[in-house]
Formats: structure tokens, C-alpha cells, sequence
């Protein structure tokens, strides 16, 4: 049943919904502070509510970056009614199957989806960064948050899940990487561009969970999706999606593969200090269970990455 306040508010902003019967079911949604509702509406209609807390900044900031993607042409949800002093959005109902949901499909059948949203983002990639300057963005990626990605993992999984007392100053090689990434060109990017944020919806993809977008470097949103360890992925399909990307915005750097493997060595040590975080310090055990996919892959790219040294031998210390 969807609580009376909600059912009231509702109510409130669609009148035309008296005469018809409102269900609602709750909707798990990972690691969220929100709660998600998809609302029947009688027979046919529904739409997805969204109640946020005003604990997390950018929970309020979601309908201004929907509505900014909308206008470049970009495929999100539509919002058809915002209240911020109650935190409620009421937002189109895109549907349940993401592409986390046909993991286990053919490539036949999961590959196309991949193209068609790499195809997306790489129009938010293009997007020119003055477009945005009206809106209320998060901190873009410098070195300091590259740090703070990289303390996040030694604090909530190195110390906190496995127990080992480790230093992220005795890794200079860590913070040599976040000084390099910081000096390239920043695009505006998703920011957590991972299959569970991807629906597929009328034959298309459609992004969600946009509103930590910010500026930061296209490979991150890149190795979000084709390093999510939720999905297990074949490193031929991993290179060929990438090199579809790279078609798709003619790049032809040279160093693009290089930057790729260390924004996926960024994005997998964030995801595991998540699974920490979340699973100790918020109570949440079902996030520990990635923790073992995440560590996998983090160690394939760490030892594609000569320059980490010290970290090759601690990562195949917790790994065995």
C-alpha cells in the first residue's frame, strides 16, 4: 500500500487520478537514500515517485540535470511534477528491465543494448561543457577527489572488510595517477554509469540515477559500464564495445586505452570502498558480496599498470 501522505500528495498534484484506483510498490534501489514507488494508476497508467532526504545534495539537484539532459536530446525520464520542500518527484515509468537484467542473454541479444547506450553518452560526452553552466553541479573530478576515491577504498575495504592496517601514503604511485588524470581535458559524465542505471525501454536505452553528474573524463563513465562488477564481462566484448565508443566520437588517441585502465582501476577501487561502507557502516551485508567480482577485476587492471608497484602484491595477498 502507498503511504496516505504519498497517496495525498499525489492526490494534490493529479486530480485527475480521484476516480481511479492507486496502488504502489516499492521499489529496491541499491544503496539509495531514496524510496522509489511505482504507482498504478487503475488499469493502465503508472509512474514512478520518488520520495528523497535533503541529506545528500545532489538528491535535489536530479530534476534540474533531467531536465537539462531532456533538452540535449538526451534519453531520460520526463518529470511531470517536482515538489523540493517535500522531496517528490514524480517521473515517467521507464519499466523494470535494465542491463543488468540480461546479463546471462547472448551477445546477439546484450551487445546492441551496449551499443545503443554508448551511443548515448557519448552525446552527453559531446556535450559542450558552457551549456551547463547554469547548473548546480557537484565538484568535478581533480586530484583531491581521485584521493579521496582511492582513501575510500583503503578505509572501507582494506582496513575495514579485510582488516590490514595500510597507509595510502605509502602508495605513491596512486597519487602520481590522480595528478595525471586531473591534468586531461574534463567532459560533463554520468558519474555512475553502471547496467543498474540503464533501462531499456521501447527498443532504447534510457539513462537514470544522473544526478551525481559532473565534470570529470569520459574514460570513468566508460570503465563504470564495462568494468561493472555486476556483470560479468568477456574482455573481448569489454574492447569491442570500447572501440565502438572511440568510432562513435572518431577518437583515435593513442592514449585513450591508458587513461581507460586507470580510470578503471579509480571507478573499481570507489566501488569496493562502496561495498565497505555500505556493507559495515550502513548495515547493508548483500554489498559484500560483490566485493570478490570487484577485487577480480581490479586486480586484472592493476596488473596491466606496471607503475602501481606495491600495490600488486597486497592486492594478491587479499585476493588468495
Amino acid at each position: 500500500m502507498i503511504p496516505d501522505f504519498l497517496l495525498q500528495q499525489t492526490l494534490l498534484r493529479f486530480p485527475e487520478f480521484q476516480q481511479e484506483s492507486i496502488t504502489a510498490t516499492l521499489i529496491e534501489k541499491g544503496g539509495s537514500d531514496r524510496k522509489f514507488y511505482r504507482l498504478h494508476i487503475g488499469p493502465r497508467k503508472t509512474q514512478i515517485l520518488v520520495h528523497y532526504g535533503h541529506l545528500r545534495e545532489e538528491n535535489r539537484h536530479y530534476v534540474e540535470v533531467a531536465n537539462f539532459l531532456k533538452s540535449q536530446s538526451l534519453h531520460v525520464p520526463e518529470i511531470h511534477h517536482h515538489d523540493p520542500n517535500q522531496g517528490l518527484i514524480w517521473m515517467q515509468d521507464l519499466g523494470e528491465q535494465d542491463l543488468w537484467s540480461i546479463r546471462h542473454e547472448p551477445a546477439s541479444i546484450r551487445l546492441p543494448h551496449y551499443e545503443r547506450v554508448l551511443e548515448q553518452i557519448a552525446l552527453l560526452h559531446q556535450v559542450p561543457v558552457s551549456r551547463a553552466g547554469n547548473l548546480s553541479l557537484p565538484l568535478p573530478f581533480d586530484s583531491a577527489l581521485y584521493r579521496w576515491e582511492q582513501n575510500y577504498f583503503f578505509d572501507h575495504c582494506l582496513t575495514r572488510h579485510f582488516g590490514l592496517k595500510v597507509d595510502l601514503a605509502d602508495f605513491p604511485a596512486l597519487a602520481d595517477i590522480a595528478d595525471e588524470l586531473a591534468e586531461l581535458p574534463r567532459v560533463l559524465l554520468h558519474r555512475d554509469f553502471q547496467s543498474q542505471n540503464i533501462l531499456i525501454h521501447s527498443q532504447a536505452t534510457w539513462m537514470i540515477d544522473f544526478q551525481g553528474m559532473r565534470l570529470g573524463l569520459p574514460h570513468y563513465d566508460l570503465a563504470s559500464l564495462l568494468y561493472d562488477p555486476y556483470v560479468d564481462f568477456d574482455p573481448a566484448e569489454r574492447s569491442q564495445l570500447l572501440s565502438y565508443y572511440q568510432n562513435t566520437i572518431a577518437n583515435d588517441d593513442p592514449d585513450f586505452e591508458h587513461v581507460f585502465r586507470l580510470c578503471a582501476l579509480q571507478r573499481l577501487m570507489q566501488a569496493l570502498g562502496a561495498y565497505g561502507f555500505l556493507g559495515h557502516t550502513q548495515n547493508k551485508p548483500d554489498f559484500l558480496r560483490h566485493i570478490p567480482a570487484a577485487l577480480a577485476s581490479l586486480r586484472k587492471v592493476a596488473d596491466s599498470i606496471p607503475s602501481l608497484g606495491a600495490l600488486h602484491p597486497l592486492l594478491n595477498r587479499i585476493s588468495a
